[in-house]
């Protein structure tokens, strides 16, 4: 069986808690020093695994008494280290940004109308919009997608950016950049026609129909197939489906929060549910042979 280096760390960072935590699991692995480096050494077919467990639980399990003091000495990684395991979480993150300076986050139609599901016109005191079949004649294929980084406001944008984060960089440890800027494009895409399919021709935007998606890939798939990265805290799952059930009883717009787009919602979750569940079997039947 092939081994690989899965982490090269300084010497100064402590192993031993995670190494501790390898044993107590029966993980095969070694730990060498190379080059000034202490590097962890795992069988090639379970290496992701084991760099996400590290990402989640660098000091070992914390659920388990140690009988060494590794808490007090080993570092949590910072932002930029952890960004620089989740470059594709934060190019989105990034682009959303962008896009709300551009717009003025919602404020500056005549740039947004390049980004909106419908290509528009202001008639007077109305909007006009072009027919989806027109736009897609005309190759404007982005339309389709690209509704995802628009934002209304600066809180819409700060608390979907934050969510984003958290669970966009979950999937893109344990399935690599190139999933989770595939499923962001899936999410995106089926949440954004089934709000137009249910509304009709409006103005809306956001990442939250893929973050719903995120969220379902992550249940599901953490269900059928394990792993410390999906593993998501009860209390959030829960509180974001409450979310979703308030906001489809109409009661979240009328305290003063405006539309929601319930259908980005329900389709981003289910779509997610979906890709969970084949990715869960997949992976599950993977490890199994």
């Amino acid at each position: 069986m092939s081994v690989v280096a899965v982490l090269r760390l300084p010497l100064a960072v402590d192993l031993s808690g995670f190494v501790k935590l390898l044993q107590r699991m029966q993980v095969p692995h070694r730990v060498s020093e190379e080059a000034g480096e202490q590097v962890l050494w795992v069988p090639a077919n379970i290496s992701e695994d084991v760099r996400s467990l590290y990402e989640r639980f660098p000091a070992g399990d914390p659920d388990q008494q140690l009988d060494i003091p590794v808490a007090h000495t080993t570092r949590r990684p910072g932002f930029v280290e952890q960004l620089r395991h989740a470059r594709a979480t934060g190019l989105v993150l990034l682009l959303s940004l962008i896009v709300g300076a551009v717009t003025l986050l919602g404020d500056n139609l005549d740039t947004m109308r390049w980004l909106t599901f419908l290509d528009f016109r202001i008639v007077g005191d109305y909007i006009q919009f072009v027919p989806l079949a027109d736009g897609l004649a005309a190759g404007q294929w982005w339309r389709l997608v690209t509704p995802m980084l628009i934002h209304f406001g600066i809180l819409h944008l700060a608390m979907n950016g934050m969510w984003y984060w958290e669970l966009g960089r979950r999937i893109e440890s344990r399935q690599g950049s190139i999933n989770l800027i595939g499923l962001t494009l899936l999410f995106s895409l089926v949440s954004n026609y089934a709000q137009y399919y249910f509304s009709g021709p409006t103005l809306f935007g956001g990442l939250s129909g893929v973050l719903y998606g995120l969220l379902g890939h992550c249940w599901i798939f953490q269900l059928l197939s394990p792993n410390p990265a999906y593993r998501l805290p009860r209390g959030v799952l829960v509180m974001m489906l409450v979310w979703l059930v308030l906001c489809m009883s109409g009661l979240v717009s009328m305290i003063g929060f405006g539309e929601i787009a319930n259908a980005a919602h329900v389709g981003g979750l289910l779509v997610g549910c979906l890709t969970g569940l084949l990715g869960g079997l997949y992976n599950r039947r993977k490890l199994a042979v």
